[in-house]
């Protein structure tokens, strides 16, 4: 039975004993694990060298990486430099949707086929999504402030400061991935119009009450907008003040994608301003908030520190997708995930 030396890079969210429990599972074949625990999430990630959302640790990955042939990590930095040290790398795993924290050309260069695990944390983030527009929807948290400060305020029960149903609604998906699907049949179960702008979704193959439309007509419908697209060149700002602008007067925006995909000053305007009825936000142009940030004081907001993935599901999902990589780079076929080859 073939050994193959193989490092698992993970941390304290997928776990490496989550990892090696899930790797047991492929056959024929015996792992020499050595493990190295990134210090992500108790220290936060950031750009490390060439890469994103990374943990600062390239030290480390380049004492572990000698004679290692596989790599399983979530925020491990593979930076060139990393990758120099590794000259028997030839399988890298991402336990995440895309590897952002890896110089993927860099790593085709020097033959390494690099695999991410998608959908891993699709169900909790689509859940986590609409436990956020929910809260907007009816102001959950400003509720739970009143009785907090021994307030019993019947008087929020007044038709003018009392919240919106879901039954009913026009809801806006902005990306149609895995997890923009699952929120959408959620939507449809509530009893909402969904809307979806996706470029790569086929508008006669959407299914059974998803409108696919473009995304000024998606903004002018929707009581409810939610971003679900992936931050690329083309997305990095897509929603500003002109967009939120077209929006019905008292609409709720929800953001659990990327800080990237929205300008938050022109949101805290429409806040402000009466323009836009609730917010929830999962992610931020900058993470942490800053102290004093204007958002932190907006009205009507719903806000958790990017943890809309953190369930331990998730982390389980991304071991045994990882695992499956490993086991079809080990047979010789394409895994799912495949990001180069």
């Amino acid at each position: 039975m073939r050994t193959i030396k193989t490092l698992l890079a993970g941390d304290h969210f997928v776990r490496n004993d989550l990892l090696a429990t899930a790797l047991s599972s492929v056959q024929n074949v015996t792992f020499d694990f050595r493990q190295v625990t990134l210090p992500w999430p108790l220290t936060p990630y950031g750009r490390v060298a060439e890469v994103d959302e990374a943990s600062d640790a390239e030290d480390q990955l380049i004492a572990a990486l000698p004679g290692v042939e596989i790599a399983v990590t979530q925020m491990g930095p593979f930076t060139e430099r990393v990758l120099d040290a590794a000259p028997d790398l030839r399988f890298l795993v991402v336990c995440r949707g895309g590897p952002v924290n890896v110089n993927v050309p860099a790593a085709v260069k020097r033959g390494i086929i690099v695999a991410s695990t998608p959908g891993r944390n699709a169900v909790a983030a689509a859940e986590h999504a609409v436990a956020m527009m929910m809260s907007a929807l009816r102001n959950l948290p400003r509720l739970q402030r009143t009785l907090e400060q021994g307030e019993w305020r019947s008087d929020l029960y007044a038709y003018d400061e009392c919240g919106l149903e879901l039954d009913g609604a026009t809801v806006g998906l902005i990306g149609y991935g895995a997890i923009g699907q699952r929120v959408a049949r959620v939507m449809l179960a509530f009893g909402a119009e969904v809307l979806v702008v996706d470029p790569a979704i086929d508008p006669a193959k959407a299914p059974d009450g998803v409108e696919v439309v473009e995304l000024d007509n998606l903004l002018r419908r929707s009581d409810v907008v939610s971003l679900h697209a992936r931050l690329t060149d083309q997305t990095r700002g897509m929603i500003g003040a002109d967009q939120i602008a077209l929006m019905p007067r008292g609409a709720v925006l929800v953001n659990t994608a990327r800080g990237g995909l929205l300008d938050y000053d022109a949101t805290v305007d429409a806040l402000e301003s009466g323009q836009l009825g609730a917010a929830a936000f999962d992610v931020f142009p900058v993470e942490p908030v800053p102290v004093g940030a204007r958002l932190l004081t907006a009205p009507n907001v719903v806000m958790t520190p990017h943890l809309a993935g953190a369930t331990k599901q998730t982390a389980l999902r991304a071991g045994s997708i990882a695992a499956e990589a490993v086991a079809a780079y080990l047979a010789g076929v394409d895994p799912i995930g495949l990001v180069s080859a």
